[in-house]
């Protein structure tokens, strides 16, 4: 096991890394911007050094200072967590060659997913459902339109190197086709530099179910059963719930088939997730993220698996301890992301000081955060200051702990969505699990009223 991890991120996942580490007797080292100098993760590592100014790109985003960092601290390992570089293949294969172990999947797997558009043909060849669309990227307007014609209107126009809900645009008849094109593409290259789009068809109405993955070294790949991220608002996921609530026992043993195919396909190791459009009994391959997810503890909570411990372990060279038929789902999990921002005023971002902070507890009760009574919010990264997480035999239990514990949250001196998620949660068709990814779209006025 490794002696010494860096965590290449800030926040939260930063601080779920630092604990799991200790777990296992694993010295940290957090990395911190000039705006994070009082943030808790860098706090509670055994080290911490500062890599550059508040904006993301001169700090967090900036692969030279943080190899640096693992070079001046003795580091031999990296955790990228989420976001930032977590998915960057080229940071990957500079840690390879600095002598410091990336905690993730190789940089191969992570170009080959990466690209959308290369994931999708690979899948395909790997038996894997995928979305009628292009068969890679789109180079003019005449071949966007010939694609656009042949598998039907509405149609999606989507970054091939994207993610997070950028460089997408939906594309309801021939005469949006044009600009919807050089819309999405101006957007990639903006924030991914890469200004590749592919068409897919527009799955009407469907769920977002998400298969999550452990694979070691040795070619052994399982999945932990599935997560339910229909409820997102402008494609940013707000609630998840594991297991998916209307997955029968037979389509599930079926996903999580195809995932296990999918991870395979691209020689993956690690932990990772596939990512599924669920449409009735058909469901389609979406995209494969090649590292931790924001949602993990829900699957923790129903599997009783320690995924970022796993991540730690499968790095070091150690071999998956279990087998498919080892892991068994109990019970159900929510999660609701806790945003300091404004929902009356379009989801507005709400940095600024936590002057009070009261956080629920008790049994089947956990928080992820790094925020605390005191602790200035910095306006300079995402607005997620928390995830609550509710777990309980049923769904009804689960759902019914989740409110009450949103009701005892309370944060004082920013704005947050806590009130939204709680209405959000009591409303009937979602109490009934009777919604899809356009739910919030279509309902997000009366949930902000």
């Amino acid at each position: 096991m490794f002696k010494k991890v860096l965590i290449a991120n800030r926040g939260e996942i930063a601080v779920r890394i630092i604990r799991a580490c200790r777990e296992l007797g694993i010295r940290t080292v957090a990395v911190f911007s000039e705006a994070d100098r009082d943030a808790l993760h860098a706090k509670i590592a055994d080290e911490a050094i500062c890599i550059g100014p508040a904006a993301s790109d001169k700090s967090y985003l900036n692969i030279k200072s943080i190899l640096a960092a693992c070079e001046l601290t003795g580091a031999e390992a990296l955790h990228p967590g989420f976001g930032f570089l977590s998915e960057n293949a080229s940071f990957a294969r500079m840690c390879e060659r600095c002598g410091v172990t990336f905690i993730g999947p190789s940089p191969e797997s992570m170009m080959l997913m990466g690209d959308k558009a290369t994931a999708k043909k690979t899948m395909r060849e790997a038996n894997v459902p995928v979305v009628p669309g292009s068969d890679g990227i789109v180079e003019s307007i005449e071949e966007a339109r010939e694609v656009a014609d042949r598998i039907g209107y509405p149609v999606m126009v989507k970054a091939s190197a994207g993610g997070g809900g950028r460089g997408i645009r939906k594309v309801d008849s021939p005469d949006q086709l044009e600009d919807a094109l050089l819309t999405a593409k101006r957007e990639a290259k903006s924030f991914f530099g890469d200004d590749g789009v592919y068409i897919e068809k527009f799955i009407v109405d469907p769920r977002h179910v998400e298969v999550q993955l452990l694979a070691d070294h040795y070619g052994n790949i399982v999945h932990l059963g599935e997560r339910d991220c229909s409820l997102q608002r402008r494609n940013q996921k707000m609630v998840e719930e594991c297991p998916c609530p209307v997955l029968s026992p037979e389509l599930r043993a079926e996903m999580g088939a195809a995932a296990v195919r999918a991870a395979a396909a691209c020689g993956y190791e690690n932990a990772g997730t596939v990512e599924f459009l669920l449409s009735g009994d058909q469901f389609y391959f979406m995209e494969m993220n090649t590292r931790i997810q924001v949602e993990h503890p829900i699957t923790e909570f129903v599997t009783g698996i320690d995924l970022v411990k796993m991540q730690l372990k499968i790095a070091a060279g150690e071999i998956l301890p279990f087998t498919q038929q080892d892991i068994h789902m109990q019970g159900h999990a929510i999660e609701c992301r806790i945003n300091a921002e404004n929902p009356a005023q379009g989801f507005r971002p709400s940095p600024g000081q936590i002057k009070s902070l009261y956080m629920p507890g008790g049994p089947g009760i956990r928080i992820d955060t790094a925020v605390y009574s005191g602790y200035t919010i910095p306006p300079y990264y995402d607005s997620m200051i928390a995830k609550l997480i509710a777990y309980a035999p049923t769904r009804e239990e689960a759902l019914m702990k989740m409110q009450w514990a949103l009701a005892e949250f309370l944060v004082e001196g920013v704005d947050t969505n806590i009130d939204f998620q709680l209405k959000l949660l009591r409303d009937p068709d979602v109490e009934k699990a009777d919604y899809d990814i356009g739910f919030l779209g279509r309902n997000i006025g009366r949930l902000t009223k």
